[in-house]
């Protein structure tokens, strides 16, 4: 049985478990840190949080925010040591570990542990991002702003005032202010980072252990994988970010976690620290409707067919599975996401819990006074409304981003060509000059792992999706019924055919050309059979989907600021919490287990025995090492166990987390790290919309485990000894 099928087997079965609760919980939400004094404190002390919010967030002393960091701007990492040791997943590291790797030294196989700082492995282009300050600027943002204003006038005012707030701080050349709305435009804030460039990679465990289950366990429980990676941010002599140099030095950091031997008992609570992506909480009903009817299984189904192809060549042959090892899983981590998040939206009765919501609010609406009720009313019924005149536009630009952007690799070379294009006839040699500057690299980055054969095969699966499950007027001429039919040819034919007559597929002519002089170089790229067939393409979809998309979603834009003011003008008495926006948010939950389906309950903790009962010989996903085998015979834990003697692998919380979370700090009582967040239950999958406490649990690899695999697997003591581990239920 294949990959895909073993994984939509599965995912059947777990399809029938999603438990049904309709109770208040606490613990819901993904709060602003400077809020939490008056809004969370005394609620999170209640479920057992022993520390003041004011050691959570503190503009005036050393606080737990100042050990969390930004990693790369798409995971969160945290500070573990005095000397700038920095904790994040293997799967938010896995990119980095993936370009130090090569058939003859293959780290993401093997692992990697420097054995000194001099071995540590700097990575071009990533980041460390910390939070100085977040600042209420909604007064500054807003100023001016009335309801008379058109959309375009209201946005031209706030633009100028987030300028002109900007400017008004005096900033270090390696800080930033970055002005963000909260609750879609009624609120801004402000946050003031700081940025390091230098980050190393110092250790990481190999993929049997780092990415152990693979796909079949992903979005899964139980779990037993030890999703964790290490790095560590240099500075230069006076502490400041500076530029990769030998001479820098280890960044000596305001705050750092200690990390808990204690662990984590089932009740426990629990702190998730991080810059969580995007969440959606306060969608009408329609567009609740429209992602369990239309869009989710558009991207499933596109997915599932590119997922397919790439596993069965993956499975042929090592080199490859080498090469497609990180694009797979990016691929295939939302594809089973949606098939989750879908069946949670059913399962818990979202979309009757959204009409319950709009129905009561129209009723608040109506009993305040006749304009209220009318201005409730026309504002949901327009929103609902535009969701449904958006609905086959919404599916159409899915369909184009996911072969376009995602799936089919040779389009999106042809977008960076056109990309490369634009900039020399917009921008002139100089805009040309910056652009192929970040082009080169990525091009040497993108041969490195391509197959042109697996994406020729991708390319004729999903255009020929494309051209039979979308309405003709979305359909460019190249993949137009008709021009099939006049031709004579099928999808693959057309494949073949301009695989064979483009030079995008040849990465010694491509990496060559790319040093040509511009108007040569241009020359040829207008020349090309596969850029003129992507820029056809994408005229089409300019025109006819994006066009029409981009209109109703500006409109749904300005209906979803009104309805979330008067959501809240309507529940006065509910403390809302924002959208996830990429902002540095904190929740809170606590260790528990959950019951999936009938009969059938899952405890929190998982422990070493479990991978060795998955253990599958010479399976990549649940292969386990000999040295791995060789400390579980001998029970050589050292004192990374619990009470029972076992070593905790995973825990659950029901702490409100999806992705940017990745790489979260799991903290506990004391403020000490007790895990490093990395994954959801499939089940509960659906939070991004609808968060239910009953399902919807987050994932955490436990902090004893990591220690154990630093320590006694890799034999990097000296890394356990720059760490500060503490027993806060024992008083140590």
């Amino acid at each position: 049985m294949n990959l895909i099928k073993k994984i939509k087997r599965q995912l059947i079965l777990l399809g029938l478990a999603a438990f049904i609760s309709n109770f208040s919980y606490a613990g819901e939400g993904m709060w602003l840190p400077l809020f939490l004094k008056s809004l969370n404190e005394a609620e999170m002390q209640s479920m057992g949080m022993k520390i003041s919010a004011e050691d959570i967030y503190s503009v005036n002393k050393g606080s737990l925010k100042d050990a969390i960091v930004h990693f790369g701007g798409f995971c969160t990492s945290e500070l573990i040591s005095s000397e700038g040791l920095l904790l994040t997943n293997h799967h938010c590291g896995y990119g980095q570990i993936q370009s130090h790797s090569s058939l003859d030294n293959n780290l993401l196989k093997d692992g990697f542990w420097a054995r000194n700082k001099s071995e540590e492995l700097p990575n071009p282009g990533l980041t460390a991002t910390f939070i100085d300050q977040i600042i209420d600027a909604t007064d500054k943002i807003l100023e001016g702003v009335s309801d008379n204003m058109s959309e375009e006038e209201r946005q031209s005012m706030v633009d100028q005032n987030i300028d002109a707030y900007s400017k008004s701080f005096r900033l270090a050349k390696y800080q930033n202010v970055v002005v963000r709305p909260f609750f879609h435009g009624n609120q801004y804030f402000a946050f003031i980072t700081t940025t390091y460039s230098d980050v190393r990679l110092v250790g990481a465990p190999p993929e049997s252990i780092g990415k152990f289950g693979a796909d079949t366990d992903n979005w899964v429980w139980p779990r037993h994988t030890g999703d964790f990676s290490l790095f560590r941010i240099y500075a230069g002599t006076d502490n400041m970010p500076a530029e990769y140099s030998e001479n820098n030095v280890p960044y000596k950091p305001k705050h750092f976690l200690p990390i808990s031997l204690d662990g984590v008992s089932e009740g426990d609570f629990t702190l998730v620290f991080g810059f969580p992506g995007r969440t959606n909480q306060y969608l009408p009903s329609e567009a609740v409707n429209q992602l369990i009817e239309n869009q989710n299984p558009a991207r499933i189904s596109i997915r599932e067919t590119a997922l397919d192809i790439v596993d069965k060549y993956m499975r042929k042959d090592e080199k490859t599975r080498l090469q497609y090892a990180s694009k797979f899983a990016r691929i295939a981590n939302y594809w089973k996401k949606w098939i989750g998040e879908r069946t949670g939206l059913i399962k818990t009765n979202a979309l009757k819990k959204k009409q319950k919501l709009e129905a009561r609010f129209l009723e608040i609406g109506k009993s305040q006074s006749k304009k209220t009720g009318f201005e409730y009313e026309t504002t949901l019924n327009s929103f609902n409304d535009a969701y449904k005149a958006i609905s086959e536009y919404a599916v159409a630009r899915d369909y184009y981003q996911e072969l376009t952007s995602r799936n089919i690799e040779i389009l999106r070379i042809s977008n960076w060509m056109m990309s490369l294009m634009d900039r020399y006839e917009n921008n002139g040699q100089k805009g040309y000059d910056a652009y192929m500057k970040r082009l080169k690299p990525r091009m040497k980055s993108f041969y490195k792992d391509y197959n042109s054969s697996i994406d020729m095969e991708v390319f004729a699966a999903l255009t020929s999706k494309y051209t039979n499950e979308l309405d003709n007027k979305f359909i460019p001429n190249a993949l137009s019924k008709e021009n099939f039919y006049r031709r004579r040819i099928s999808h693959k034919d057309m494949a073949k055919d301009l695989f064979k007559r483009t030079m995008l597929t040849n990465s010694d002519r491509m990496l060559s050309i790319l040093n040509a002089p511009a108007n040569v170089l241009i020359a040829k790229l207008k020349n090309d059979p596969m850029i003129q067939f992507a820029s056809d393409w994408k005229e089409t979809y300019t025109n006819q989907i994006a066009a029409p998309y981009n209109e109703l979603k500006s409109e749904i834009d300005v209906l979803q600021r009104k309805y979330m003011k008067y959501l809240m003008e309507a529940f006065s008495e509910t403390e809302f919490w924002p959208d996830a926006n990429s902002t540095m948010r904190v929740t809170y939950g606590n260790v528990d287990g959950y019951q999936p389906r009938d009969g059938v309950q899952y405890y929190p903790l998982t422990y070493l025995d479990g991978v060795i009962e998955k253990y599958k010989p010479g399976d990549y996903e649940f292969d386990v090492s000999d040295k791995l085998l060789e400390l579980y015979q001998k029970k050589d834990y050292g004192n990374y166990t619990d009470r029972t003697g076992k070593v905790p692998v995973c825990f659950l919380g029901s702490n409100h987390t999806t992705g940017g979370n990745s790489g979260s700090p799991a903290i506990d009582a004391y403020g000490n790290l007790v895990g490093l967040n990395f994954d959801r239950v499939w089940e509960g999958t659906m939070s991004d919309i609808n968060y239910d406490k009953s399902i919807c649990r987050n994932i955490m690899v436990d902090a004893r485990y990591i220690l154990f695999i630093i320590d006694k697997y890799a034999g990097a003591d000296h890394l356990i000894k720059e760490m500060k581990l503490v027993n806060p239920k024992k008083g140590k």
